[in-house]
């Protein structure tokens, strides 16, 4: 088990729940489009929020993110420490660096040193991209070896000044580097470990690899944070995350579904009405399984499994509580019923 940190009201590691973060993509000098997105994220179920602070001046946004939300804060920093110690001073929750490329020493330690008044954690981020010239040099290439070398490197950085609040992550685009990379850092350090796969890609093909990678890593026990990276609206990236901990049986908060792939016996439009009870359920806390099925040679036994369900017919459906039948609906009506029904569960 890894230590735990805290980045304000959210453990990370040893043992505490896989928290869901995201990263604001507004440009910093947005304050109000900024904290409307902010906002968004965390109605949708953000529990940790980043955002770029690429100057002196972007300080500001952390003071109008830490105003308006609820959830912690991070800052992301690069190259200078005077923006990583004015954040502190801001009251961010966390601060995201590379002790390696924000100077001497002595920046180092002045970074390490206002985080420990405030107590105040550090996250490592090392990606494909960021490695250093001597350790690239040495493996040839962003090699999963590679990329845990350079973030201990980093860390040893800080231990120096007796520092050790810190959170590391090892992305790469690529799913087996990325896997291996963080499967060997479990190995040799005690660090929470915040999962993702850096530049993954579309709504669509970043999920899979989000899925494959992180999804494979916290199956087997490593992982303590995680962050889904998609070109596309971050909010996506949280109800990814969500599922994703949904499917490998990490969370049981909210509607978990069940529907069938439809055949040749399929007689109502069960993929629109599928995406359309995903949709409508989005925000649903009620801890329940919901099966829509297609027909009634698997419906009812898959109903029989679920708290709740359909199974089609020709033009219309029965909904199914518990296994057993309670009406039958016109295919028209079918998902308002069934939302009438879990209403009142």
């Amino acid at each position: 088990m890894t230590k735990q940190i805290r980045a304000g009201s959210v453990a990370i590691g040893g043992g505490a729940p896989v928290s869901i973060q995201s990263m604001l993509n507004v440009p910093a000098e947005d304050i109000a489009g900024s904290i409307e997105q902010a906002k968004r994220l965390e109605a949708a179920g953000c529990q940790i929020i980043r955002a770029a602070v690429p100057d002196l001046s972007a300080v500001q946004l952390i003071y109008a993110l830490k105003q308006s939300l609820k959830i912690p804060v991070v800052a992301d920093i690069h190259f200078d420490y005077r923006i990583a110690i004015e954040c502190v001073e801001a009251g961010v929750d966390k601060i995201r660096i590379n002790p390696g490329n924000i100077g001497s020493e002595s920046r180092v330690k002045a970074v390490a040193d206002a985080c420990r008044r405030k107590n105040i954690p550090i996250r490592i981020g090392v990606n494909s991209g960021s490695l250093e010239k001597h350790i690239l040099a040495r493996y040839g290439a962003p090699t999963a070896e590679a990329l845990c070398e350079s973030a201990l490197f980093h860390a040893s950085l800080l231990e120096k000044f007796d520092f050790t609040d810190i959170v590391l992550s090892m992305k790469s685009s690529d799913v087996p580097t990325m896997i291996k990379a963080y499967e060997l850092a479990s190995g040799k350090c005690d660090y929470p470990l915040h999962l993702g796969v850096t530049e993954a890609g579309t709504e669509r093909m970043g999920l899979i690899k989000s899925a494959a990678g992180i999804g494979s890593l916290l199956m087997h026990g490593i992982g303590d944070t995680i962050r889904i990276s998609l070109t596309a609206d971050p909010v996506k990236e949280i109800y990814a995350a969500q599922d994703i901990l949904k499917a490998i049986g990490i969370r049981n908060d909210g509607v978990s579904f069940v529907s069938c792939p439809t055949c040749g016996r399929t007689k109502i439009d069960l993929i629109s009405l599928a995406n359309e009870a995903e949709e409508r359920l989005r925000g649903c806390k009620k801890n329940i399984k919901v099966a829509i099925m297609g027909c009634v040679v698997n419906g009812p036994g898959e109903a029989r499994e679920a708290d709740i369900g359909i199974a089609g017919g020709k033009g219309e459906g029965l909904i199914f509580k518990k296994g057993k039948i309670i009406k039958k609906v016109p295919e028209s009506k079918l998902i308002s019923e069934l939302i009438r029904e879990i209403d009142k569960m």
